[in-house]
């Protein structure tokens, strides 16, 4: 097992590993406990009692955070016609088509979010083993394949984040930052519970929501009672 070090273990000794804290407390202790140098992500965790093998019971999607993110996404855009001067207007970074496949492939990254024209999609699937990994593909389920173009870069923009269950059921989320007030981030997450609550998939059977956590980059984990979010 490693070593944990000095401030892990100061942070640890601050935690109840055995209780599970309301919203607001377990907010508090979070931000409270976070020893890095660095504005930290705050990060919630959901283990869904749920068969992601199972068609009917993946979770994936995407909302906007009523407060943001605390991080301005770089906005990439494959595009053509009049849809290119849209995402310009709507504060795209990086908008074109076949260039951007090109850069891509030879190893060019600087962005954050991949929006695409459904027209485009024939295009932008031959970067599938470049952006799938990433889990950067653009998906009609997340808002990032549409002719709505201003609409999807401002949500990117504004403090959008996308949800999806791994193979374990257990779905991360960032709802902002450390330097965040404890309301706005407890206004993130009950915003994020209300539609992970919507997402529980009609075949799921027993307590859909075994475990949440909220942590930061780094820090420990604080168990967060899922019935005091209202």
């Amino acid at each position: 097992m490693a070593k944990k070090s000095k401030n892990m273990r100061a942070a640890l000794e601050k935690i109840d590993a055995s209780k599970l804290y309301t919203i607001e407390e377990a907010v508090k202790l979070a931000k409270e406990v976070s020893f890095v140098k660095f504005d930290a992500t705050v990060e919630v965790a959901y283990n869904l009692n749920i068969d992601v093998k199972q068609s009917d019971q993946q979770i994936r999607g995407a909302m906007v955070l009523p407060n943001g993110t605390g991080k301005v996404s770089r906005v990439l855009v494959f595009a053509q016609g009049a849809k290119v001067e849209e995402a310009k207007a709507a504060g795209a970074d990086f908008v074109g088509a076949e260039d951007l496949v090109a850069k891509i492939n030879s190893g060019w990254l600087d962005f954050d979010v991949v929006i695409a024209t459904p027209d485009m999609m024939a295009v932008v699937g031959r970067l599938g083993r470049v952006l799938g990994p990433r889990n950067l593909m653009p998906n009609p389920k997340t808002g990032t394949v549409t002719m709505d173009v201003t609409k999807a870069v401002r949500e990117s923009k504004g403090g959008k984040v996308t949800y999806r269950a791994d193979k374990a059921g257990i779905v991360a989320v960032p709802i902002g930052k450390v330097s965040f007030d404890e309301e706005k981030l407890v206004g993130n997450l009950k915003a994020l519970h209300s539609v992970i609550q919507g997402a529980k998939p009609a075949a799921a059977k027993g307590t859909y929501i075994t475990s949440l956590t909220v942590t930061t980059t780094m820090g420990p984990g604080v168990k967060i009672d899922a019935a005091s979010i209202y």
